[in-house]
């Protein structure tokens, strides 16, 4: 089993504090990530919290899965790695005749 916990369906103003507190109870809480918004910087509602190993984990995932914090019923699972979203601009092969417009070929 991975260290690493995605805790899902976090109120805005849930701290770091808070949920070491939290997952302390089940084991030691080598890292807690808290993923922002790029563009406000507000907290984005999930949080990985990292275990200090796999029994702590499992141990934190039965303790924590669905308890209340800040008034909101907590998700935890066993993280996943993240997917391989391609990269680069324009998201994708668009295929095709790149750069023709409109039926004609402009050369500049």
């Amino acid at each position: 089993m991975n260290t690493k916990l995605y805790v899902g369906n976090l109120s805005y103003s849930t701290t770091e504090q808070e949920l070491r507190d939290l997952f302390g109870k089940a084991g030691v809480v080598k890292a807690v990530t808290i993923p922002t918004d790029r563009m406000t910087g507000q907290p984005r509602g999930f949080a990985f919290v990292e275990m200090e190993n796999a029994e702590s984990a499992a141990k934190a995932i039965s303790a924590c899965n669905g308890q209340s914090l800040d008034g909101r019923q907590i998700k935890v699972n066993e993280a996943k790695p993240p997917e391989n979203r391609g990269g680069g601009f324009g998201g994708g092969d668009r295929g095709g005749d790149r750069g023709s417009r409109g039926g004609r070929d402009r050369r500049y």
